[in-house]
């Protein structure tokens, strides 16, 4: 008898997991070594009836959330870190403003020819960058704001290449 494991979905499990009153909505961003958990906090109240839109009081709204939360969110961590062998960041949304309570920040090897190295040379030298490092992060953070159209696109279309495996034969 062959018995058939259904994959691990983190964000099913989060819906169990996560204190129903802690947000309005929550999105899960996984790589290959990281997991975020983004939720969404209500704004909160000004004179005990209307929200307010106050970039202070959203942070002040955050920072009681974190505190409050602190130890329960260290232990879904640690029982998701364990499920998946990912490291597990939060994040947290109120009105317009979002917070990254941790980040993992992951070397990332390459080899870059010299018209590339100057370029990363360039904006270390011009106080851009503290170092070609810093100067590559800045780069991909820019690639990522100005075609974030084209980066959804494919990553859609990967989606539908991972799929397409899935219902393949297996190797």
């Amino acid at each position: 008898m062959t018995t058939e494991t259904k994959p691990f979905s983190v964000s099913n499990w989060l819906d169990g997991r996560l204190p129903a009153d802690w947000f309005t909505a929550v999105e899960v961003t996984l790589d290959r070594e990281e997991i975020t958990i983004t939720g969404t906090i209500p704004a909160p109240a000004a004179d005990g009836a209307e929200r307010t839109d106050s970039p202070e009081a959203q942070a002040g709204r955050i920072t009681r959330f974190r505190e409050d939360t602190r130890s329960a969110r260290i232990d879904i961590a640690r029982e998701l870190e364990e499920r998946t062998g990912r490291k597990v960041s939060w994040a947290v949304t109120c009105g317009d403003t979002t917070e990254s309570f941790t980040r993992l920040a992951v070397p990332v090897m390459t080899r870059l020819a010299q018209p590339q190295r100057k370029i990363l040379d360039t904006l270390v030298e011009a106080g851009v960058a503290r170092s070609r490092s810093d100067a590559l992060a800045w780069c991909v953070k820019l690639v990522g704001q100005h075609e974030s159209d084209w980066l959804s696109e494919l990553d859609q279309a990967m989606s539908a290449v991972r799929e397409a495996r899935a219902k393949g034969p297996s190797a």
